[in-house]
C-alpha cells in the first residue's frame, strides 16, 4: 500500500521521524495525480502521520505572467506557469524551517492572492504536494512519485481542447526523464490496475 510505505519512509535509520516528510506527487493532469495526493491522506492519519495537502494549481503565476506568449503555448506552460520560487519560499523550506508552511498562494480562476494564513505543521506530518511538470526543478521534496502515462493513454485521456498541453510533457519526458529520477513511478495507463515500481533498498 502506499500510504504504509510512504509513512516508513518518513523513519531515519535510528529509528527517529523526520520533522516534517516533503511528498511530491508528480503527473499530468490525465493521470489525476490530485486525487492520489487527497487519495493519501486518510490512510497517513490512521498510521499516525499527520497529512497536509498542497497542489501546485494555488501557487501558478499571474495570468499576465503565464499567458504572455499566449493562452496555450505548450513551452510556456512547461516553463513558466508554475511559481517555483514561491512554492520553495512559503511551502517546502518554510515547512522544515520554522513549521509553517502556505497552503495556497494564488487563485488562478479570478488571478488574485487568495490572502491564506500560514498553517502549522505538527511534528512527523507528511506535506503532500501534487502537480504536473515539478520534477527536475529543484524542489526540495524527501520523496518524488510520478504518474506515468504512455504517449498514447495520455493522448487518449486528455480532452480534445487541451491537446495542445501535449507537448509540453512530451518534452518533459524527453529532457527530464521523470520515470529516471522519481524515487517511486506509478504507470497509470489502466487505472483500475496501476502498475509500481519501488525503490531499490539503496535509494530508501
Amino acid at each position: 500500500m502506499i500510504a504504509e510505505r510512504l509513512a516508513a519512509a518518513g523513519t531515519g535509520p535510528e529509528g527517529g521521524a523526520h520533522p516534517v516528510l516533503r511528498v511530491l506527487v508528480d503527473g499530468a493532469p490525465a493521470a489525476d495525480p490530485d486525487r492520489l495526493a487527497d487519495a493519501l491522506v486518510d490512510p497517513l492519519r490512521v498510521l499516525g502521520r499527520p497529512a497536509l495537502r498542497v497542489s501546485a494549481r494555488w501557487f501558478l503565476r499571474p495570468a499576465s505572467l503565464r499567458f504572455e506568449r499566449g493562452r496555450t503555448d505548450p513551452d510556456a506552460l512547461r516553463e513558466d506557469w508554475v511559481d517555483v520560487a514561491a512554492l520553495r519560499r512559503e511551502v517546502l523550506d518554510r515547512v522544515v524551517d520554522d513549521g509553517r508552511y502556505l497552503p495556497t498562494l494564488w487563485d488562478p480562476d479570478v488571478d488574485r492572492a487568495t490572502r491564506a494564513d500560514y498553517a502549522a505543521a505538527p511534528p512527523g506530518a507528511v506535506l503532500i504536494l501534487d502537480g504536473s511538470l515539478l520534477l527536475g526543478r529543484g524542489l526540495p521534496v524527501d520523496m518524488s512519485v510520478h504518474l506515468r502515462l504512455s504517449e498514447a493513454a495520455l493522448a487518449r485521456r486528455t480532452p480534445d481542447a487541451e491537446h495542445w498541453t501535449l507537448p509540453a510533457y512530451a518534452r518533459y519526458d524527453a529532457e527530464v526523464e521523470p520515470d529516471r529520477i522519481a524515487d517511486v513511478v506509478v504507470r497509470m495507463d489502466d487505472p483500475r490496475h496501476p502498475a509500481i515500481r519501488w525503490p531499490p533498498p539503496s535509494r530508501r
